[in-house]
This record gives C-alpha cells, sequence and structure tokens, in this order.
C-alpha cells in the first residue's frame, strides 16, 4: 500500500514538473513573441527577380520566393531591403551599359512595387523617420542597396543618380574585381587587380559620403575594405556577412576588420548563408540536399549548377537561374521534412552563435542581422521570411533583452542611416 501510494506521490510529482516545463517554455514563446511585434523587424539584403515584378506575378502574392508580402506578414518580417544586383562582366563600356541597363530595370522593378502593385500594403522608405512613420501606418517597408557598383561605369556622376532612384547603401565589387576594388573572390588564385581601391574606387568613396550611399564592405577584399573604412568620413556597413573567426569563408570578415568598422561606428548584418555560418556542416549536409535538388531541377526542366558556374552566368541567365532555383528549393524544403537520417542542417542556433561572437567582439551596437534570401541564403527554421520569428526566439532563449533585441533587428542599422545621411548634409552645406 504504501509503495503504490509512494508511486502514485512521484506520478503527480513528475506531472507537475512536466506542467511546469511546458508552462515556461510556452511563457518563452510568448515573450518572444511580443518583443517580435513590438520591434521593428529589418533585414538588409534580399534579392530578387524581375520576372516576379510584373502586373501578373509580383510581390502581393505568396509566390515561391523566400521574401514576399504574405510571407513578410507571416513571419513579421517588416523592412525588406531590396538589392539591385549586377554579376560582374568585362569592364568594358559595351559591358557597363548592359549592366545599367540591369541595375535600372530592377530599380524600376520595386517602384512598380510600391507604386502601383501594393501601395496599400509597402512604401519605400529612404530615412529612418520613413521607416518608422510607415511601420505606424501598418505597412511594410522597402528600402533599396546596390550590391555591384559595376553598372556605374566610369562615370560618378552616377552615384548621385542610384541615390535618387533610392539607394541608401553600395558595395564597391562582387563576385569578381570591380574598376572600383578587388573581390573578396581574388583569394582563391591571389591574383588582385588594385590591391585594393582603385584610384576611381577612391573617388567613389567621397561621392557616397558626398549623397548619403552608406558604404558596404560585404564582397569586396579585406584590403579593399580597409582603405574603405580608412578614407571614408561615415560609418560603413556590410550588409550581409558574418564572423571569419567561426566560419573561415573569404566572404566573411576577421577579427581586424570587425575592430575597424567598431572604430569607424559601423555595423556588421550577420547573414544567414549556410556555408558563410558553418562550412563544414553545411558540407556534410549540402551532398544531401545537392542530390536531391538535381533530380528536382531535372522535374521541372532546369539544370542543377554548381554556384562557380553560376558566377559564368550573365545577368540574364542568372535571373533565370535563381527563378527555377527558387521553385526547385522550396519543393525540396517540403520533401526534406519527411526524410530520415540526414546530416544536421546549418539553424537558426549556429547563425546566432554568430551574433553572440560579433556582440562579445565589437559590442551590439554594432551588430545586426540579414538573410540573403533569394541569393542563396536561408537556414533551418529561418528559411524564407514566414520563419522570422524564430530568430527572435532564439535570442530570447539566449537572455537578449528587448532593447537589444531592437538594436538587431534594425536601430543600429537606422543609427548607421541616420549618421551617413548628417554627414552627407554637412558635407554638401560646404561645398
Amino acid at each position: 500500500m504504501k509503495y503504490t501510494k509512494l508511486l502514485t506521490f512521484i506520478a503527480i510529482i513528475l506531472t507537475m514538473a512536466c506542467t511546469t516545463k511546458k508552462s515556461e517554455e510556452e511563457l518563452l514563446i510568448e515573450k518572444a513573441r511580443k518583443i517580435h511585434d513590438n520591434v521593428i523587424t529589418l533585414d538588409t539584403h534580399i534579392d530578387f527577380n524581375v520576372n516576379n515584378f510584373t502586373d501578373t506575378i509580383n510581390y502581393t502574392q505568396r509566390l515561391e520566393t523566400q521574401v514576399n508580402l504574405p510571407k513578410m506578414t507571416e513571419g513579421g518580417l517588416d523592412v525588406a531591403w531590396l538589392v539591385v544586383y549586377t554579376g560582374q562582366d568585362s569592364l568594358t563600356e559595351s559591358g557597363y551599359k548592359k549592366a545599367m541597363d540591369n541595375a535600372i530595370g530592377k530599380f524600376s522593378s520595386i517602384h512598380r512595387l510600391v507604386n502601383e502593385y501594393a501601395p496599400d500594403q509597402i512604401e519605400l522608405a529612404l530615412t529612418s523617420e520613413d521607416v518608422r512613420k510607415t511601420h505606424a501606418k501598418g505597412k511594410k517597408i522597402a528600402m533599396i542597396g546596390v550590391e555591384n557598383a559595376y553598372p556605374m561605369g566610369t562615370d560618378l556622376g552616377n552615384v548621385k543618380k542610384f541615390h535618387e532612384l533610392g539607394a541608401r547603401y553600395m558595395s564597391l565589387a562582387h563576385n569578381g574585381h570591380s574598376q572600383f576594388a578587388d573581390s573578396n573572390t581574388g583569394e582563391k588564385d591571389s591574383i588582385w587587380l588594385h590591391n585594393g581601391l582603385s584610384e576611381l574606387g577612391k573617388q567613389a568613396i567621397a561621392e557616397m559620403n558626398k549623397y548619403g550611399i552608406m558604404i558596404d564592405l560585404s564582397h569586396p577584399s579585406k584590403e579593399a575594405n580597409i582603405q574603405s573604412i580608412q578614407l571614408s568620413k561615415a560609418p560603413v556597413i556590410a550588409s550581409h556577412s558574418s564572423a571569419r573567426t567561426l566560419c573561415d569563408h573569404s566572404r566573411n570578415l576577421d577579427d581586424e576588420v570587425l575592430k575597424m568598422i567598431k572604430e569607424n561606428g559601423g555595423v556588421v548584418q550577420t547573414v544567414a548563408f549556410k556555408s558563410y555560418v558553418n562550412t563544414e556542416k553545411n558540407e556534410a549536409r549540402a551532398k544531401y540536399e545537392a542530390e536531391i535538388g538535381k533530380k528536382i531541377m531535372d522535374s521541372i526542366g532546369a539544370q542543377w549548377l554548381d554556384w562557380d558556374d553560376v558566377r559564368k552566368l550573365t545577368p540574364e541567365e542568372r535571373e533565370a537561374y535563381y527563378g527555377n532555383y527558387s521553385k526547385m528549393a522550396s519543393i525540396r524544403k517540403e520533401k526534406l521534412k519527411t526524410m530520415q537520417g540526414l546530416p544536421p542542417a546549418v539553424g537558426v542556433t549556429d547563425f546566432v552563435d554568430h551574433i553572440d561572437y560579433l556582440v562579445k567582439l565589437i559590442g551590439i551596437e554594432h551588430v545586426g542581422i540579414s538573410s540573403d534570401f533569394d541569393g542563396g541564403g536561408g537556414i533551418e527554421n529561418w528559411d524564407d521570411a514566414s520563419e522570422t520569428f524564430n530568430v527572435t526566439l532564439e535570442l530570447v532563449k539566449r537572455g537578449y533583452t528587448e532593447k537589444e533585441i531592437s538594436m538587431l533587428w534594425n536601430e543600429n542599422l537606422l543609427r548607421v542611416l541616420d549618421e551617413v545621411q548628417k554627414i552627407a548634409h554637412d558635407i554638401q552645406s560646404r561645398s
């Protein structure tokens, strides 16, 4: 009898413990949800395909893209920096002209989204004040970054032109050396074109300072980035880069550059790109995902390409490939959910490890968040905009306060934008 009572008592205690544990987890999620709803969530790097910006197919629909308005609403993503991206091509007048046409097409696409297709849902922001006012209306916000200054050719008057079109940050190179700067890709063969910035690149830094365009250090070489920081009169950003100490990839920033960004007053937007978060873990998983991806690409009538081959495509070919890749990724994501025994995927916990590292090294005032969605980005549990809440939840689990989470999600980046624009005003008022 005593033994039975003891077992009953133990069962009650265990039940109470489980109930308490469940309640604590529920309370944690509720806390994170409240914080997520309170803060403005801002992602500084999202690619897009102009084919999804038409009067019949556009971001008012829940497309297979990682980002669109329905998915932003589902995940509570408030601000999408849409990227005017142009792949690197020849340093010739014909190359520059073709690239400029591509860039203008992308600028135009964004303007059509906010002015024609969905003005009741999303507005273009040019300042931090615009962001807050539009958010207060309950609308989503678009902002514009330029990935690769290559389309500008050798005419620095295009800095002002891009600014007038809405650009608020720009990188001087992408995958391949541009007329302005060496790319991080030079590490592969140690062949450099400028040993950092070209003379034109140095002049471009001054023009970007003058017109209030944030200088983006994601993609240029380390030497180009060091020179950019030294020359800039305003804080700089890395729109989508992580910590090289945790993941030794040329697209990530080492401690020396990170500390220089801190001294400069800038901000590093940690990126949720699998191979930049954890290369070894990603490679183990990627072997399995690639085989699945190849079969899916074949089934939709598209060819699977390695990333090195993707970089060799023309801008038009690359656009088409990314469109097919997005379709494949959406199908693969559902298929993977049913598969067993796969190597662990790079996920939100790995991503927030980078945030933790950066916060400890350079201070929380200099760290932000980005995805590189629809450009190769995406990790387990933050694989599209609808899963944005999971990042906030992981930050809450690690003890970040609402104020700190707000800094990471928007305040740090908007502070830099404010400072860059103030400095631009001062420069113009003296000229």
